[in-house]
């Protein structure tokens, strides 16, 4: 197929889009202005049929194909599951997906709390908030890209200098350098980092609203109570920003259980540092047991929901107050 042929078909895909946005709005306008139902399922249908195509049958499917073996042909029924629980590479997996779930949330949103109160109505707020912003803006291949070089190594030999920025450190203070992502699980934690990197801009950036929202009354009462600095920071803020938390953690872990791009472009997976989301596609798309990989994905989905549901739980209940 060349590429006319595949701009056309974009450009029909888009058309029968337009078509069908602007028959929904048509029928939705000729609807008489007192039948709220039909012109509410004249918007919701078209959104639950998407939603049934893109998202249900292919979970649906996807669950479906994790019984059966690699070529999706005999049902082997939970062998895919009982391997993740038996193999020793897939044990490894969950483990670096547990670490990734525990860690980067947390320290991430911690940083992020942090240098939002810190530089909160400073002389050079919008500037340092900037600094820690800018990653954000940055892909997390790209970023990976810039990590690598933090990271990179050169043999100790003949006085070759070093271009990772750690391992020139470690040379300026007489110590030999390291091969970084190949040590195992200290490489998992240093592939954390840059998602950590990533993702306090985040974290700072909706922390700092949330801090800028509280009522100044509540800060004037915590005042005449005798709170100031880090007891201040404990009785007032934090308790008046826990729906933002909430909400920071809760995102930021659904991102990490998601995160492909750092360790396919840091290691590939290799040196043990290899997580769900990466194995999905390895074992799917790289090594072609299809059943496997699907297994893989309904893990990660199941591991998904309670997050979700946790933080719909919170704002409900942030709702009623």
């Amino acid at each position: 197929m060349d590429t006319a042929e595949k701009l056309a078909q974009m450009a029909l895909a888009v058309a029968l889009f337009a078509g069908v946005v602007g028959l929904i709005l048509l029928l939705a306008g000729r609807v008489r202005r007192g039948a709220d139902l039909a012109q509410a399922l004249a918007f919701v249908v078209p959104a639950l049929a998407l939603l049934a195509v893109g998202l249900i049958y292919p979970a649906l499917r996807t669950g479906y194909q994790s019984f059966f073996d690699r070529t999706t042909e005999n049902f082997v029924g939970l062998a895919n599951y009982q391997a993740l629980f038996e193999r020793d590479d897939l044990l490894v997996v969950l483990r670096n997906t547990l670490i990734w779930v525990l860690v980067a949330p947390v320290v991430a949103t911690v940083i992020g709390l942090v240098y939002a109160v810190l530089v909160d109505r400073s002389r050079f707020e919008a500037f340092a908030k900037s600094l820690i912003f800018m990653p954000l803006a940055i892909s997390l291949v790209g970023a990976s890209i810039i990590w690598r070089f933090v990271y990179e190594y050169r043999p100790d030999q003949q006085n070759i200098e070093q271009i990772g920025l750690l391992n020139q450190i470690l040379v300026w203070l007489g110590m030999e350098p390291q091969q970084f992502l190949l040590n195992s699980p200290l490489n998992t934690l240093l592939l954390i980092v840059i998602l950590i990197w990533v993702q306090a801009g985040f974290a700072m950036t909706v922390l700092s609203a949330a801090i800028k929202g509280i009522p100044q009354d509540i800060v004037e009462a915590g005042r005449l109570d005798g709170l100031y600095g880090v007891k201040m920071f404990r009785y007032v803020t934090v308790p008046s920003i826990r729906p933002a938390l909430i909400v920071v953690l809760t995102t930021i872990s659904i991102a990490t259980l998601k995160v492909f791009d750092i360790v396919r472009t840091m290691t590939g997976g290799q040196f043990e540092t290899s997580i769900v989301a990466n194995e999905f596609y390895t074992q799917s798309l790289v090594r072609g047991n299809y059943g496997l990989g699907a297994a893989l994905a309904m893990v990660l989905f199941v591991m998904v929901i309670p997050i979700v549901i946790y933080n719909v739980r919170q704002l409900r209940k942030a709702d009623h107050r």
